[in-house]
């Protein structure tokens, strides 16, 4: 051993002291510099899961979020088509009533008409009737030359008109 120590030239004394001085640096860089970088590392790494943690409630809470709102989604949908079914059953129904209303109108237009109508026809035929009349009787004074009364009249025209 003695001549490994004469061949790197290795100091005793030299190697204690670098062993003491290694020691006293060791010492303060692990108090001043190790120590307090440590507790920040902890505090980082805290901060790191913390902020992990809150990532992840918040991807569960976005989740939970587009599922209500999905949920929400399909419900309006849902009731926009039940809204619009019962548009549409309402719209039947009022053109089924103004057709039925319609038809009513027209019916009741063509029954007023038809009555009119019927009252022209009665209007009429009376005229022609006493236009007929009237006709008999003068052309009877014409054939008969002479003048019938009133009675005689009525009684031929009766008969007449039977015929």
């Amino acid at each position: 051993m003695g001549d490994l120590i004469e061949t790197f030239h290795i100091d005793f004394r030299l190697l204690v002291a670098q062993a003491i001085n290694f020691a006293i640096v060791f010492a303060v860089l692990y108090f001043f510099a190790l120590k307090p970088l440590m507790k920040i590392m902890q505090e980082r790494t805290g901060k790191i899961e913390k902020s992990l943690d809150d990532a992840r409630a918040i991807d569960e809470k976005l989740a939970q979020t587009r599922e209500e709102y999905n949920v929400v989604m399909a419900n309006a949908k849902k009731e926009a088509a039940e809204i619009l079914e019962k548009a549409k059953q309402a719209a039947e129904e009022k053109k089924k009533e103004t057709v039925a209303k319609a038809k009513e109108e027209i019916g009741s237009i063509i029954n007023q008409e038809k009555a009119k109508m019927q009252h022209e026809k009665a209007q009429t035929l009376k005229e022609i009737k006493k236009e007929a009349a009237d006709l008999v009787v003068a052309s009877l004074h014409k054939i008969l030359g002479e003048g019938v009364d009133a009675k005689k009249d009525k009684e031929l025209i009766k008969k007449l008109l039977v015929k």
